[in-house]
């Protein structure tokens, strides 16, 4: 008798989100947008400027109420139970909200008697975020003397000083330097496997998006797709070949001709070709000496790559990334 497969053991849901729509006056920011986090999953929210994401990020933070569609987090569904909801979460804003002329531990004892804590629960609770964020030597320096990513880490030590379930940040590290990026997601990367702590994180940096255990992209208001990155990037077979070149319409269509059956666009002032079919490295690159030898007095420059998540956007939506979509009025700030 053959020994059946283990099931895989369902893991608790942290927080599940339904049908979620919003409009600003008539025009819809988020349709119908659905999707469950598992508990101690770092999550990324990905899109460009007018995707929704930002409308997403303050209807999960209780900001705003969802008209149409129900957010639950644990057993607090709002917006109905906002308050209670509210009290399980920990919420990063990208606009800095530290008062800067006082010092870290005093911005992080202020946080702590709004909600309630005091005396050596407080001391205790202040002590062991210092710690964790490595701040314990800068505890009695005036935030303004701080570095970019450093206000970033109190930011965050202040929003867990009440043990939220859930840590909801946007777009945190807008105005930090690459080194303090790093520096920060490392923080981050220690909450989830060392506390579990489910995360959230709005972002538009794609190499933020490939830490992420999984990811929800956006587009025009709409969920395009959920998914960890590396299933995303299994979207796309094969390898992506680049061309760039002062005649891309001509080799455009003469490449559509060609090779009916791939996917040509322009994006970023290129030709990207995703592959006809599952192919390997060696076929790419004897596609890649193909086109060469076609085109190549008239090519600057063709690259081989392996699928990116830029390429998984493209796929999935017809358009590049970083574009800003048309129709936006600026209401919608993403």
């Amino acid at each position: 008798m053959t020994e059946s497969a283990p099931r895989a053991v369902a893991r608790e849901i942290a927080l599940s989100v339904e049908g979620l729509s919003y409009a600003y006056g008539h025009r819809k920011v988020l349709d119908r947008v659905s999707f469950l986090v598992e508990k101690g999953d770092l999550i990324g929210i990905l899109g460009p400027n007018g995707s929704g994401k930002t409308t997403l990020f303050r209807l999960l933070s209780t900001l705003y109420a969802a008209p149409l569609g129900m957010i639950t987090l644990a057993d607090c569904s709002y917006p109905t139970q906002a308050a209670a909801a509210r009290r399980r979460m920990g919420v990063v804003f990208q606009s800095p909200s530290l008062d800067k002329k006082l010092t870290v531990a005093e911005n992080l004892v202020h946080q702590g008697h709004l909600y309630g804590l005091r005396g050596s629960a407080l001391r205790g609770r202040v002590g062991e975020l210092l710690h964790l964020f490595g701040l314990e030597e800068r505890s009695r320096d005036l935030v303004e003397t701080l570095s970019g990513g450093q206000q970033r880490r109190v930011e965050v030590a202040k929003a867990l000083l009440h043990e939220p379930e859930l840590l909801l940040l946007d777009e945190p590290s807008t105005g930090i330097d690459p080194a303090a990026r790093r520096e920060f997601w490392r923080h981050l990367f220690a909450l989830k496997e060392q506390k579990g702590l489910t995360i959230l994180v709005t972002t538009h940096l794609l190499d933020e998006a490939e830490r992420c255990d999984r990811l929800l992209i956006l587009d025009r208001g709409k969920r395009v797709a959920w998914d960890t990155p590396g299933q995303l990037r299994a979207l796309i077979p094969g390898s992506v070949l680049s061309i760039r070149s002062p005649k891309l319409a001509e080799i455009e269509e003469e490449l559509k001709r060609l090779w009916p059956g791939s996917i040509v666009r322009r994006a970023d002032g290129a030709l990207r070709i995703e592959p006809r079919a599952e192919e390997s490295t060696g076929e790419a690159m004897r596609d890649a000496a193909d086109l060469l030898q076609r085109f190549g007095g008239d090519v600057t420059a063709l690259t081989v790559s392996q699928p990116s998540l830029e390429d998984v956007f493209l796929h999935l939506t017809g358009h590049q990334f970083d574009g800003q979509n048309e129709g936006s009025d600026g209401t919608e700030e993403d």
